[in-house]
């Protein structure tokens, strides 16, 4: 329930730490978590990528397989919602069943992980700001300065109430999946591509053809960003309904969009040739299926939602990083100050700007150096996201099913012990397949200094748990 408030005053929880504000209903929160997925992205990156370097036109096979394994995650998630009363996502839950020092880990894995990814894209932001303008005749400048100008206006909105980026993300995604739906229409109303519909997404040789490792791993990328809906406990209309809710619709929508738009996009290219074609122009495919569907200027739009797709991408994370911040300063583990509630906004103003400057050092550190803005500055940092997510996501099945353990009698044994069960399951071996790959993510042969420095940052942020439990004594994190 939404509460008005004067300059001076503000909410607390039970234990006296200062609460955030804001009236986000289910599709608010469903807004903000998709747009962090970054659809069109998906649609335009993960997808060609899957195609080409994993099972071909099996790949949309692929995201059903994912879209299950994180429903049943879900379940023991959403059931275990009334008992974890910190907003905190990850490391609330974690706290609440396996303890303080596991749940600091937790956090500081999770605030790396967000704050690594929201500073990559900005490598892909900047280049594809860079390339739309000069398709239009501006000349070409360095994508840094593309990237700052979108850190500008992505900081500002990060100062104000949660519900002005709720809007903002609203528009922004109805959009970018506007265009790709009016695409899949043209495609399926036309009898499909050249030969027709694709059928790759039903045989099962095709499923398991090429490398169904590799594609696993770009279809759990696409989804990264669905688990934050607890973050914004604080800031919900009756989080106890609104989270769960918001965390089924987010991920049947992501799912089923994933696992059609790129089954079109196979049709609309054709089954003998897509791989190929994929293989060859990944950054271009959808642009150019766009552009024999829908004509140039179908093609000129995709380009420009692609570009706001990734900026929406950027504010979703910012948001999900500063309220990490705050969460973490409300309850004493950082500086106090940056669990501070703007009194006007109600919201995390100064952990919204440390989001900012701790982006702002890791973009100028990329730009110093001379790095290539996607193939190593964001594939390097997406690297990182891609590990802590899913370790994350393990850790809290395993969290969750001591939390539910003793409340079989009340919620019953699918919701409290299988569906956990078998979620936790799949997607311990989607981590094992994750590190299997991670040289090939950053672009390395075999394990290297990036791969195991970013099994080290993990390491160390799970290390630091105990230690600053022990330390900063911080309040009860769940």
């Amino acid at each position: 329930m939404s509460t008005t408030l004067t300059n001076t005053s503000r909410e607390t929880d039970a234990a006296g730490a200062p609460k955030l504000r804001g009236s986000l209903g289910v599709a608010s929160i469903v807004f903000i978590v998709v747009a962090a997925a970054s659809p069109l992205g998906v649609i335009g990156g993960p997808v060609p990528l899957g195609i080409a370097n994993g099972n071909g036109t099996g790949f949309p096979f692929t995201y059903l397989v994912v879209t299950g394994v994180l429903l049943l995650f879900a379940v023991g998630f959403t059931t275990a919602t009334p008992l974890v009363t910190a907003a905190g996502a990850f490391f609330a839950y974690v706290a609440k069943g396996l303890g303080r020092s596991a749940g600091l880990g937790a956090a500081f894995a999770a605030l790396l992980s967000y704050l690594a990814l929201e500073a990559g894209v900005f490598g892909l932001f900047g280049t594809g700001v860079g390339e739309l303008l000069q398709s239009y005749g501006l000349p070409e400048l360095p994508w840094w300065l593309y990237a700052a100008a979108g850190f500008a206006v992505v900081s500002a909105l990060g100062y104000f109430n949660i519900n002005l980026s709720g809007k903002v993300l609203g528009v922004l995604l109805v959009a970018e999946v506007a265009i790709v739906v009016v695409l899949d229409a043209v495609v399926v109303a036309q009898g499909g591509g050249p030969e027709g519909f694709s059928t790759g997404i039903v045989t099962p040789a095709e499923i398991v053809s090429g490398a169904p490792g590799f594609a696993i791993l770009f279809a759990i990328l696409s989804f990264v960003g669905f688990e934050a809906t607890a973050v914004f406990r604080d800031e919900a209309r009756e989080p106890e309904r609104t989270i769960p809710r918001a965390t089924y619709i987010a991920l049947v929508l992501i799912g089923v969009f994933y696992a059609f738009s790129s089954w079109v996009l196979i049709t609309a290219n054709g089954d003998s040739v897509v791989v190929e074609r994929a293989a060859e122009n990944s950054g271009t495919i959808l642009t150019t299926t766009t552009e024999a569907y829908l004509g140039a200027l179908g093609g000129h739009i995709i380009q420009v939602l692609f570009v706001t797709s990734l900026f929406a991408c950027i504010l979703s994370f910012h948001n999900i990083a500063s309220r990490y911040f705050f969460a973490l300063a409300s309850k004493g583990v950082l500086a106090r100050g940056l669990g501070t509630v703007h009194p006007r906004h109600g919201s995390p103003s100064r952990s919204s700007a440390a989001t900012s400057i701790t982006v702002a050092v890791l973009v100028a550190l990329a730009a110093v150096l001379g790095l290539d803005p996607i193939d190593q500055f964001y594939t390097w940092l997406g690297g990182i996201s891609s590990v802590g997510v899913v370790l994350l996501l393990v850790l809290t099945s395993i969290a969750v099913l001591v939390l539910l353990r003793t409340e079989r009698a009340r919620v019953g044994l699918w919701k409290a012990s299988v569906a956990p069960a078998l979620g936790l399951a799949g997607l311990v071996a989607f981590f094992i397949v994750i590190l299997f790959n991670l040289p090939v993510l950053v672009g390395e042969s075999s394990y290297g200094p990036f791969s195991w420095g970013i099994l080290v940052l993990f390491a160390l942020a799970f290390a630091a748990g105990p230690v600053v439990a022990r330390v900063r004594a911080p309040r009860d994190i769940d």
